[in-house]
């Protein structure tokens, strides 16, 4: 008989970000295994079996693991580039440099964009891969590389673009696949890396890039490869007012219309951004039951707009949070998110009282559960679901005048992530990664960065 080991967390104020909100001043957690046994007020009982370690998290405060559901990691090596356009200048101006990538650099890109998120506490990522140049290497393999080797849970959604410059798309025309083969390829990559188990480490997405930058026929046969495979499935949409324009001009209808003449609606499938949305679009979500990955910083600097997230989640629209790539969002990190969904949504229409605190840790955490579709392993704390879990240090100068923690994690300055869990295994200590070696990540990351700008300028 295996003997369950056990690890007892206690002393911390805890926010469960379960159904009912519940909140402990001063509780304590228990992992038995990969699993969370127990949660409540005040210590653990003394004795409780098989206990490898108690952790007096006295000053912490502990909630689910971050969840992030939109990003790039490929462009890590490509940050601080272009910083003043908005988001179609943007793609022209970039788009030649990332059509270089190869796996060499996609890996350590992987890497460095997995350590930033894991060191501030999000234990569930995703990338939404999509540039595939002729002859450069196993892509998706090194980035589920980089994933295992952090530790992290994670969806690759597996991207693909057919519609370059000759097709009226943003692409360049080396830059994109053909229709049969990005099918092929995605359909062998689900095959290939998708575990549709509970618990799962690692599961594949049918992610076709953007309405700019893919056909009509990949999208729609994107989608039924998708539902044949029992897989998610993920794009951007109504990012910008261009995109608007883009759709009426080529389409005759707006993007959310489109997306559902192409059968892009459902609760099988999350979009990221949806910045421009009318009242309607909303409505769509809300009856399909469609989720939205909201990526705050990203929309701030490519100047895309405010996303109406009040609204989506007054009408019961699935939201999470998501970095989106490091070339529109330099710091890569989710943590940070937090604190800007809640500021920039107050800039919008409902001002003060768009979003709270716990909104948006909601949103964070449960949120981008939901729209993975991982709501009932993940993304709140509660006995039976998987032990992805953090413990944020708030009894520093940052924070310690603070007495709501969770206005402090929110608010405040991005704080310390003292431990961090995936399955019970801790992939975090004292904000440095354990499985990992920074430092050795971040010269590849910037020695690849120097290899590809060298290789686009020589182009």
């Amino acid at each position: 008989m295996t003997t369950v080991q056990r690890i007892v967390i206690e002393n911390c104020s805890i926010a469960t970000v379960d159904a009912d909100d519940t909140e402990y001043a001063t509780g304590h957690l228990v992992i038995a295994g990969d699993r969370i046994e127990s949660l409540g007020r005040g210590r653990a009982p003394e004795d409780l079996a098989d206990v490898v370690r108690r952790i007096d998290a006295t000053g912490h405060l502990v909630t689910p693991g971050l969840v992030n559901t939109h990003h790039h990691y490929y462009q890590w090596i490509t940050r601080g580039l272009a910083t003043d356009h908005n988001l179609f200048d943007w793609l022209v101006a970039l788009y030649p440099t990332w059509a270089r990538i190869d796996e060499q650099m996609v890996h350590a890109a992987a890497q460095g964009s997995l350590a930033m998120m894991a060191r501030g506490g999000v234990t569930t990522a995703m990338d939404h891969h999509y540039v595939f140049p002729k002859g450069s290497g196993d892509l998706s393999g090194s980035i589920i590389r980089a994933a295992r080797e952090t530790g992290v849970r994670f969806t690759l959604a597996r991207g693909s673009m057919d519609r370059s410059e000759k097709d009226g798309g943003l692409p360049p025309d080396f830059a994109v696949e053909t229709l049969e083969g990005a099918l092929a390829a995605t359909e062998e990559t689900v095959r290939q890396h998708h575990d549709a188990s509970f618990g799962a480490m690692t599961q594949v997405a049918v992610a076709p890039c953007s309405p700019f930058s893919v056909s009509t026929e990949l999208l729609r046969e994107g989608a039924e490869l998708a539902r044949r495979l029992g897989v998610r499935l993920h794009t951007h949409g109504s990012e910008t007012v261009e995109e608007e324009k883009f759709c009426h001009e080529l389409f005759g209808m707006g993007p959310t219309d489109y997306f559902e003449s192409t059968g892009w609606l459902g609760e099988d499938v999350w979009m990221a951004h949806c910045v421009h949305m009318n009242d309607s679009d909303i409505d769509a979500f809300a009856r399909t039951r469609t989720g939205v990955a909201h990526c705050p910083s990203s929309n701030a600097r490519l100047a895309a707009g405010i996303a109406r997230v009040p609204d989506m989640l007054a009408a019961g629209v699935p939201v999470g949070l998501g970095v989106d790539g490091t070339a529109s969002n330099e710091s890569g990190e989710l943590h940070t998110e937090l604190r800007n969904a809640l500021l920039i949504n107050r800039l919008g229409a409902h001002r003060e009282a768009a979003l709270t605190a716990r909104q948006v840790l909601r949103l964070g955490t449960f949120g981008g559960a939901q729209v993975l579709g991982r709501a009932r392993e993940i993304g709140s704390l509660e006995p039976g679901k998987l032990a992805d879990l953090v413990l944020w240090k708030l009894d520093t100068l940052a924070h310690a005048s603070i007495a709501d923690p969770v206005a402090a994690l929110v608010l405040g300055a991005a704080a310390p992530v003292t431990a961090s869990f995936v399955n019970g295994r801790q992939i975090v200590e004292n904000n440095r990664l354990l499985h990992v070696d920074e430092d050795a990540i971040a010269r590849s990351t910037r020695e690849e960065a120097r290899r590809l700008a060298r290789i686009a300028a020589g182009a």
